[in-house]
């Protein structure tokens, strides 16, 4: 669950800007966090070369794909209703072929395939690159699975279409898996073992995504601070490199520095750290190269010491209290966000008013709260018992949520009467004579369009704000970085 989950993005069908109308139809829809957005358009790249076309028209389609996200109950009983509404469709459209991409994947296999009979391909996150033989193989009638996990998988080779773009801001995925086996969470299983990328290639990645028009790019993994490239393989493996590969190797922090001066002129962010393993050397970086955006996502998920040993968090509420501290004295307008769950078996009263008290510590700018949810196949499904009753956990994450909005108005009401760089990412959702952008601390501007563009930086003085959005007007625009 260390993860973004964008709410308004959720299952909206993914398109490629300027296509053109010939070659089979793909529908693609995603849910859950942004790495499987991301591998959406990995998908997309993969297919196009096969002569696929993307609609946003599910009527349209010939190959439909739902990318899967097993994060939370919402988002498999969501996922199912669709592709309830995809066999309706097929049923006026029989050469239609359904496929579930992702995280669902691996664990539904037999399910989705052979008992329920709802789908014709199944295939893992580590299996897109097979798509051509899959294809081919649901063409000719046969369904088609491959769940298969790789050591070395990272899609670095493949150049991603992108997806839904605004054309200003891009996502670039620096690892895939994770080995850090928090007792709540499914990733580990859908996911494997964590590896890097060429650092190389996300440097190129990002130069290209430059000469395209791109001015800001968030640096992707289901925990970036483990990054670590030492030619290639499972990050378990490293003590078992050679002196020169270890001499050699790149972590997360070498990698934001090379980034950040390859391409000046763009802002860098990445998501998502996690506490155990972020080092202050990242925290140095981001202070040294005034492209890297002063925001940082650091979920905790509980503030109670005993419910972090029971998730298998590798840290203490003090040594994250700690880590906080040390942030906010190298970065002291660095931009703070969370993840909480509310309701982790066993939690106590207590251990929940020890959560409200980390977060009034620290204030967070904002943050993504749920209730927890079982998922079959972790830890904490096979060996805790969910044992919170659904009225106490509905209760204490409104308390969450309360608290954070007031911490939000808190953290958004300290930048009225200043002054601070924006990029512009498009028109307001509310009103077309507004832009909206984001601060480099992450939190969003709205402001009159007056004579700017989509892609700009400018200088906006606040003057105005509401729990999770500042107003202003643009004063000047801001000479890039470099």
């Amino acid at each position: 669950m260390d993860k973004i989950i964008d709410e308004s993005v959720q299952g909206s069908p993914t398109m490629i800007a300027g296509e053109g109308k010939e070659g089979r139809k793909l529908y693609i829809e995603s849910y859950g966090c942004q790495m499987n957005f991301s591998d959406s358009e990995i998908v997309a790249s993969i297919l196009a070369g096969e002569g696929f076309q993307t609609t946003s028209e599910l009527e349209d389609a010939d190959l439909v794909l739902v990318n899967t996200c097993s994060i939370r109950e919402k988002a498999e009983t969501t996922v199912r209703r669709r592709l309830e509404k995809y066999n309706a469709v097929k049923k006026n459209r029989p050469h239609m072929k359904v496929g579930v991409l992702g995280c669902m994947a691996e664990r539904l296999k037999s399910q989705l395939l052979e008992e329920e009979k709802i789908v014709d391909m199944v295939v893992g996150p580590d299996a897109y690159k097979d798509l051509p033989n899959l294809v081919r193989e649901v063409d000719e009638g046969r369904n088609a699975v491959n769940v298969i996990l790789s050591k070395e998988e990272t899609y670095g080779d493949v150049a991603p279409v992108r997806l839904n773009s605004n054309g200003v801001t891009a996502f670039v995925s620096i690892t895939r898996g994770c080995d850090n086996m928090c007792t709540f969470c499914v990733v580990p299983f859908t996911r494997g073992r964590e590896r890097s990328r060429d650092p190389q290639s996300v440097v190129q990645e990002v130069n290209e995504l430059w000469e395209q028009g791109y001015r800001e790019v968030t640096l992707l993994g289901q925990n970036v601070d483990s990054y670590l490239w030492y030619g290639g393989g499972l990050k378990k493996d490293f003590d078992k490199a050679s002196e020169i590969q270890k001499a050699t190797a790149v972590n997360f922090a070498g990698l934001l520095a090379l980034v950040a001066e390859a391409q000046p002129g763009m802002r860098i962010r990445f998501s998502t750290s996690n506490p155990q393993d972020m080092s202050l050397d990242v925290v140095r970086t981001m202070a040294k190269y005034k492209n890297i955006c002063n925001y940082i996502h650091l979920p905790v998920q509980s503030g109670s010491n005993r419910i972090l040993k029971a998730m298998n968090r590798l840290h203490t509420r003090e040594e994250y209290m700690q880590l906080i501290d040390d942030i906010r004295r190298i970065i002291p307008d660095c931009g703070i966000s969370q993840d909480m769950i509310a309701g982790f078996p066993g939690e106590t009263e207590e251990d929940h008013l020890e959560t409200l008290s980390l977060m009034e510590y620290v204030k967070y700018d904002f943050g993504f709260m749920f209730a927890y949810s079982e998922r079959p196949g972790t830890l904490a499904a096979r060996k805790l018992e969910d044992d919170i009753p659904d009225a106490v956990k509905k209760r204490r994450l409104q308390e969450i949520i309360a608290l954070q909005q007031k911490h939000s108005l808190y953290r958004t009401s300290q930048h009225v009467g200043k002054t601070e760089e924006v990029l512009i990412e498009g028109p307001s959702k509310k009103s077309d004579a507004h832009w909206m952008g984001r601060t480099s601390g992450n939190t969003v501007v709205v402001f009159p369009k007056e004579d700017y563009k989509v892609g700009q930086l400018v200088m906006v003085k606040i003057h105005d704000c509401t729990s999770a959005t500042l107003l202003g007007e643009a004063v000047g625009p801001v000479e890039n970085y470099n």
